[in-house]
């Protein structure tokens, strides 16, 4: 087994660091545009004004970043070459997120709104691998030029990860199907022209069959944003939806009727590696800092980094980040080796809620390590926590994803109906 990053992979990385120099770096600096990334002036990036939302200032900035990462050959990488990508595989991307992460916060890579010079485009992948042609070819170029924006509307207010118990429903009518229900964290929907709306078409409370994904128009007649929740890392995209007898067409469904869950199973799979990836990348920036702090502090005569007690937490991190990072690499790797993602779940679930708590941690003991330096915003520590810790709860609660560890080794998995 070879464990070294090919060859293909290290020449990328350097090209995107040249990239993030000559042309993301002289954006980031242009006009005050560093206040968006000023751990201090983050505040410029929600309009308090507009229910939370993102600035448009800032949000045009990331369009800017994203037609030159385009234009560089970059953003697509991971989307097949009929779609302008290079066909990058689970392990490359994961490669490449924990690389640019672990350069800190920058336009090149901002973990707050999933923003990256190589996009993680979840929502593409999933019209890729479940549409018909005849969706690809509408759907997918509008969604990478951006005339269409598509969110993801799976969790309900009274059902997060029990999402086999969702109380939205479609009930078919002609050519059409009538959706009923509620959604929230419905992320996106400040400038989402569709929605990927699950609801249940057929069985029972519980069964893992019998839910659609449904593209669903957010212009529609019915659909309606009640609010948009503030979160403890703003600025706030996450909206809580209500669909009173929305019309959507059945040729309108994504994948097969019944089998919507599987699509959201894609969406999450893939998402949880490529954020293990970035959080470990986080978690490593975080004690790259402290480190460089404390061999630069002196303190009763000395450097900080003399005293055990500031080099054991730090050591103990980095060779938890070393364990990880097999682990992420292994299981990504298997992904891309054609194993069904649900025979290794138990290892995606692992993978992600082990390198969430790491970055949580390291971020927590890089505060510590630098004391009242640590807690000022000039360093960057209490802003990665904020982004950092979202990932705990989102896409599978830490609870969750040890539930899934659980069930495999247990043998309880696939014992529930459905």
């Amino acid at each position: 087994m070879d464990f070294a990053i090919p060859d293909s992979t290290q020449e990328l990385l350097g090209r995107l660091d040249d990239f993030i120099e000559s042309t993301i770096k002289p954006m980031e600096q242009e006009d005050d545009n560093i206040r968006f990334f000023d751990h201090r002036r983050e505040d410029s990036r929600t309009d308090w004004d507009r229910d939370g939302l993102p600035n448009a200032e800032w949000e045009a900035l990331l369009r800017r970043m994203r037609v030159a990462a385009d234009e560089a050959g970059f953003y697509r990488h991971q989307l097949p070459e009929r779609f302008g990508g290079n066909g990058a595989g689970n392990l490359e991307m994961a490669i490449i997120r924990e690389h640019l992460a672990r350069k800190g916060l920058g336009l090149h890579n901002d973990l707050q709104n999933e923003s990256s010079i190589v996009g993680n485009l979840v929502t593409v992948l999933m019209m890729e691998r479940y549409g018909s042609e005849a969706q690809q070819a509408e759907w997918i170029p509008k969604m990478l030029e951006g005339t269409a924006r598509i969110g993801f509307g799976l969790t309900e207010p009274l059902h997060g990860s029990d999402a086999t118990w969702m109380e939205t429903t479609a009930v078919r009518d002609g050519d059409e199907w009538v959706i009923s229900g509620e959604k929230t964290w419905n992320t996106g929907l400040h400038h989402a022209t569709h929605d990927y709306i699950f609801a249940r078409t057929s069985g029972d409370p519980g069964d893992g069959r019998g839910i659609t994904c449904f593209i669903t128009p957010t212009s529609s007649p019915g659909f309606e944003i009640q609010e948009f929740m503030w979160t403890f890392n703003m600025p706030t995209d996450h909206a809580h939806v209500k669909l009173d007898e929305v019309r959507v067409s059945n040729d309108d469904i994504l994948g097969e009727e019944g089998l919507g869950l599987q699509t959201a199973q894609l969406f999450v799979h893939e998402n949880r590696i490529r954020q293990a990836a970035s959080s470990l990348g986080a978690g490593l920036h975080c004690i790259d800092t402290a480190v460089a702090y404390a061999n630069e502090r002196t303190t009763f005569g000395k450097r900080l980094s003399t005293n055990q007690a500031i080099q054991f937490p730090l050591a103990d991190l980095a060779a938890e980040a070393e364990m990880l990072r097999a682990l992420i690499h292994k299981t990504a790797w298997q992904l891309d080796e054609g194993i069904d993602h649900m025979e290794i779940t138990d290892k995606v679930a692992m993978c992600n809620y082990r390198a969430n708590r790491f970055c949580c941690n390291a971020a927590d003991q890089a505060m510590q390590t630098c004391g009242g330096q640590g807690y000022n915003r000039a360093m960057p520590f209490e802003h990665i926590y904020r982004h950092h810790r979202r990932y705990r709860i989102t896409e599978g609660s830490d609870e969750i994803q040890i539930r899934k560890v659980a069930g495999k080794l247990f043998g309880y998995s696939g014992r529930a109906k459905g």
